[in-house]
């Protein structure tokens, strides 16, 4: 997540993409590039102690530089020190705000974040507070994706403490206007017209929105696989024998590439979970249950969580593994059903 997130605001009109000045939209754009995007920032909290071993956990990482009397914080949380949170970062620049608006008055008011590239000067210590500046590093011109026409914006961050450089992010979001993909709906039959009059028309169907496909790839086949069989199949280091979950195309914990695959017993407890209520978003019904499932096998895995109220998910609640197929045409996905007690159930 960027900490430079796109807040909603008074919004002024600018020419849309399918409008013919897009040329004049991209120069308009261009002239961002060098401003500042956030001055002054200050990180929210010094770098400590626990969001470190909340970070090791989440990812797996025991290295012992991470704790301890010597400690210091893994390389890549470089950004963590910087983010604002829900509350966003007081010193947004109002020109990086100007360059939102103009993107969302074109249409672009959706955003992905597609890659960032970090540099290390020094490690981080608990203690350590850092303050940055952002700027603008680069607007392109309109590019067509998947997602839909958009235009990738790049954003700067040099890390400083107590004015030593330690480090530099850049990140880069694609901020686009939505592509809508609808499956096709059967139109109603018309009813036959008395005879000597003209036919009725059938009125044209609402479009009806359909799920993302998931992306399927030489890395994760096997696994999309597994679940058209109704088999949640974990990957299994052949060389030091580590379950590991997403797939990866090598083990993360003694580098092999070689593995097999074992079968989850489908049992698993809530190990965390998020109830989303926003933004909405065609062919999902908020508010509903995400969890971060720990499977009796030891690894984690994200889906819903379904048969229970949303507002009653718990860490800890018993869940089983189900296959559901949400739509024709579209592959089953592995979900979580959980168990509420009696007392809790009603």
């Amino acid at each position: 997540m960027s900490h430079l997130p796109s807040q909603q605001s008074g919004r002024r009109p600018g020419p849309r993409l399918d409008e013919p000045p897009g040329d004049q939209l991209a120069q308009r754009l261009s002239a961002f590039e060098g401003r500042p995007a956030v001055s002054g920032g200050v990180g929210k909290d010094p770098v400590n102690e626990p969001m470190i071993r909340h970070w090791c956990e989440a990812l797996g990482d025991s290295s012992p530089a991470y704790a301890g009397p010597d400690a210091v914080a893994p390389p890549a949380m470089l950004q963590v020190w910087t983010m604002g949170g829900l509350s966003g970062n007081a010193g947004r620049s109002a020109a990086y705000e100007e360059l939102l608006d103009l993107l969302d008055g074109a249409g672009c008011t959706s955003v992905v974040a597609t890659d960032c590239e970090q540099e290390y000067l020094r490690p981080l210590r608990p203690g350590d507070r850092v303050a940055f500046d952002s700027v603008v590093e680069s607007v392109s011109g309109p590019k067509t994706t998947k997602l839909g026409t958009g235009y990738f914006v790049t954003t700067r961050t040099d890390v400083r403490v107590d004015g030593e450089p330690v480090g530099t992010h850049r990140f880069r979001i694609l901020k686009y206007a939505p592509v809508r993909k609808y499956a096709p709906s059967r139109a109603p039959e018309a009813p036959e017209a008395p005879e000597g009059q003209k036919p009725q028309v059938a009125p044209t169907p609402t479009p009806t929105p359909t799920r993302p496909r998931p992306v399927i790839n030489r890395d994760n086949v096997g696994f999309w696989d597994g679940v058209d069989r109704h088999q949640l199949l974990v990957q299994r280091c052949l060389g030091c024998r580590t379950l590991r979950f997403p797939w990866l195309p090598g083990c993360n914990a003694c580098g092999s590439g070689d593995w097999d695959t074992v079968e989850a017993s489908g049992d698993g407890t809530v190990f965390s979970y998020v109830v989303l209520h926003h933004p909405p978003f065609p062919a999902f019904d908020p508010p509903y249950a995400v969890g971060l499932i720990e499977l009796a096998e030891g690894v984690r895995i994200v889906s819903n969580v379904v048969g229970v109220p949303y507002d009653k998910v718990r860490i800890g609640m018993p869940v089983r593994l189900e296959f559901v197929r949400y739509e024709e045409g579209q592959p089953a996905l592995p979900v979580f059903r959980g168990d509420l007690p009696a007392e809790v159930g009603g």
